[in-house]
């Protein structure tokens, strides 16, 4: 008798969003603005899910002018045309929409979302995204009786177009107005825990410049993850969140039962903005009391040992069972070192921004698109080099090459005495260094090789450098870009295009059946 096997895939399971993109009313510093709202809410809500779900977003753009949103952290594996931003995915029209169709495949961890287009990230469209470990796969530290997603960020009174039209005129911004803690100014965010127990807080600068600390009054924050990472749990009192960063930590309930201040406010700069929220006890007879528990303000060497002291949990599982100090990063090879310097200044007597020399200029169709379709004369491979010229600012396309599954070492150096903060699409990376001063090849010796934190958004602190190593395995065009987000809309970014000449599905997607065509690729024939 011959034995038949069958077997059963099960496929990952599917979560489905339908939002409406509209303006309406906010009042994040209690001033009436016009702001950006998903489904009538600022913030946006939550994406909440689990590794490799597959997420279909269905996004209908009430606006009056085109509209995209973007998922900082998630790795779109073998897929950047859904990644969001305009050198990857055409625009959604006025009155239309379009549906994203993503995979959080072999992800954990804490992100958020945020428009991509014009100045609209000034005017709210953001929220959080949580992805949640797989049940048989272990977490460790215990289940937390409550999981609270908390977007704190600078913030402008003034109109985003008003402030889109200054930076098209060439001009530069003045200091934000204020800090928003989900959506809300002074005192206006509360979150109720009970007495003894353990809460998780994702915390997400979703701001426009500057780096932000969190603190509760009181109270202890134990930090357990950092953009996908299970970290090595340090006790904290403050935590310093730069832009564009997440963070998650744990906090026990184990005051007396009354209301507690959790302050937000500015680093690094000679006016400080603050903000507060309340922790409230839900047995609590008493209000908030005394003052909200103070920062530190521009202390560089307190922040820097901050940031050295975050480690990978190298015992706790990743999105797949095995520890996730399986990858042996610091014993491979790097084939390649690109070093980036920021910089300022006046192109045709307007101000921009540049890396390398160069400051990006959009063109007239999406990167992806043009690669995808061989369009010939929308951008050029070798727009921008891989090491500081010296050179005057210059306007162009700027795309980088890079070979798929090489290991390439990526050293951001910031000359300015300014705070920057950069993030890589597709990808995360290992934080192996970072220090004041020139980098020069002698830094290295100073390089974590065992236990980095690997995330997708690092600072780069005044006139210091940064180092990353970033294991390029992800095939697509990525945007790099500061998180700065004025210095972004004038040309401090480029694109990463990691190319294999193997076209095969098993390295990346085909382009979606669904995709829209604009600029020179519009009319292009989509596959059926």
């Amino acid at each position: 008798m011959q034995t038949v096997c069958r077997v059963v895939v099960a496929e990952d399971p599917y979560r489905y969003f339908d939002w409406r993109i509209s303006y309406g009313d906010i009042y994040p510093l209690g001033v009436r603005q016009q702001g950006i709202l998903i489904n009538g809410q600022f913030p946006g809500p939550d994406i909440i899910s689990v590794t490799n779900d597959n997420l279909i977003i269905n996004i209908h753009n009430d606006l009056p002018e085109p509209f995209l949103l973007t998922w900082n952290g998630l790795q779109q594996r073998k897929n950047s045309f859904e990644d969001g931003v305009y050198g990857t995915t055409c625009p959604i029209p006025p009155g239309k929409n379009f549906t994203y169709i993503m995979q959080v495949k072999d992800q954990i961890g804490s992100f958020f979302y945020f428009p991509s287009l014009k100045f609209h990230k000034a005017a709210g469209g953001f929220g959080g995204i949580r992805i949640l470990s797989r049940p048989r796969i272990p977490v460790p530290f215990l289940e937390p009786a409550g999981d609270f997603t908390i977007l704190i960020g600078d913030w402008y009174i003034t109109d985003h177009k008003a402030l889109q039209t200054v930076l098209d005129r060439g001009k530069m911004l003045k200091f934000p107005n204020g800090i928003q803690i989900n959506g809300l100014g002074r005192d206006g965010a509360k979150f109720t825990v009970e007495s003894g127990k353990t809460y998780r807080l994702r915390i997400s600068n979703v701001g426009l410049q500057n780096s932000l600390n969190f603190r509760i009054q009181g109270h202890k924050m134990k930090l357990v993850e950092v953009e996908g990472t299970h970290t090595i749990q340090t006790t904290l009192s403050s935590l310093d969140v730069h832009v564009g960063q997440s963070y998650s930590v744990l906090v026990t309930a184990d005051q007396p039962a009354q209301d507690y201040y959790i302050a937000v406010s500015s680093r690094f700069t000679t006016q400080i903005l603050n903000s507060t929220a309340i922790l409230h006890y839900s047995n609590s007879r008493k209000s908030v009391s005394g003052l909200p528990p103070p920062g530190p303000t521009t202390d560089i060497s307190w922040s820097l040992n901050q940031a050295r002291s975050i480690r990978t949990n190298l015992t706790a599982s990743g999105p797949r069972p095995n520890p996730q100090g399986s990858y042996h990063y610091g014993q491979i090879n790097v084939s390649r070192t690109i070093r980036l310097a920021n910089s300022a200044g006046l192109v045709d007597r307007k101000q921009r921004y540049a890396v390398n020399g160069v400051s990006f200029i959009p063109a007239d169709t999406p990167l992806k698109l043009a690669d995808y379709y061989n369009i010939k004369g929308v951008f050029e491979v070798r727009s921008i080099p891989d090491q500081p010229t010296g050179r005057q600012i210059h306007l162009d396309t700027a795309v980088m090459g890079a070979d798929y599954r090489s290991f390439v070492e990526i050293v951001f150096e910031n000359r300015e005495n300014i705070m920057q903060s950069w993030h890589l699409d597709g990808y995360s990376f290992f934080v192996v260094g970072m220090d004041e001063g020139r980098w020069s090849p002698a830094s290295k010796r100073q390089y974590n090789l065992i236990d980095a934190v690997s995330r997708c958004t690092t600072q780069v602190y005044p006139r210091s450098w940064t180092a990353i190593y970033v294991p390029l395995d992800n095939v697509g065009m990525w945007n790099l870009r500061t998180q700065f987000w004025a210095r972004q809309y004038l040309g401090q970014q480029f694109y990463l295009r990691v190319y294999t000449p193997v076209q095969s599905f098993r390295d990346e997607y085909p382009i979606p059946k669904n995709a829209l065509h604009c600029g020179r690729a519009k009319g292009r024939t989509i596959r059926t």
